[in-house]
């Protein structure tokens, strides 16, 4: 067995839920498309929500197209820009990773060795590390609208997963939780929330917990 975190809309803010499922170990394709759907089947018997998995290996391609390794802003991958904004008490923002493959600016040696994590740095702002997520989530939003727009539908599912890639014990950015956070400002009609870091820190603040 094992559990993963999804995300939905509550109440008009963004919670996650744990749930239990089966594990089909190995590294094939095939069998982390089984533990997708084994997770899915279990938030469907728990909640009645059809769940959408936001990951290149989503066996559905609108989770795949989402994934931060395949969404692009202003042409460069958006996982490329999350890396090479990281600021260290010992280096970067180290802009060359925005000319890598997205895999390979994650994996840099330099976010080991470069120290303490200090803040986010893109196009001459700098962003804090609270709230966390924030930043990651600005990035992942400018994303999916300049890919998808505003009107993107995602009403077939009211919960969102990265079961492969996220685990909440390594990692505190999901873009699942991204996806759902774009949801939420579709429903709320708050996408001007996205115009400055300010009121996105606010909106951040406010709706998700």
């Amino acid at each position: 067995m094992a559990t993963r975190p999804a995300w939905t809309i509550r109440e008009g803010a963004i919670v996650s839920r744990d749930f239990d499922f089966f594990w089909n170990g190995g590294f094939a394709l095939s069998q982390k498309q089984k533990n997708i759907r084994n997770l899915h089947q279990a938030i469907e018997q728990a909640t009645g929500g059809n769940a959408l998995e936001v990951s290149s290996k989503s066996h559905i391609e609108l989770g795949r197209r989402l994934s931060a390794f395949s969404l692009k802003l202003n042409n460069v991958y958006l996982e490329n820009i999350f890396q090479s904004s990281k600021k260290y008490e010992n280096g970067g923002p180290y802009i060359d990773l925005l000319g890598v493959e997205p895999k390979d600016a994650k994996r840099d040696e330099r976010h080991r060795t470069s120290g303490k994590l200090l803040a986010f740095v893109k196009d001459g702002i700098e962003w804090p590390l609270e709230p966390k997520t924030a930043f990651y989530d600005y990035l992942y939003i400018m994303a999916v609208i300049e890919n998808f727009g505003y009107d993107l539908d995602l009403s077939a599912y009211s919960w969102f997963t990265d079961n492969i890639e996220f685990n909440p014990q390594k990692s505190i950015n999901c873009q699942a939780r991204s996806t759902a956070i774009y949801k939420l400002l579709q429903e709320k009609k708050m996408f001007d929330a996205i115009n400055d870091k300010y009121s996105w820190k606010e909106f951040h603040r406010k709706y998700i917990t």
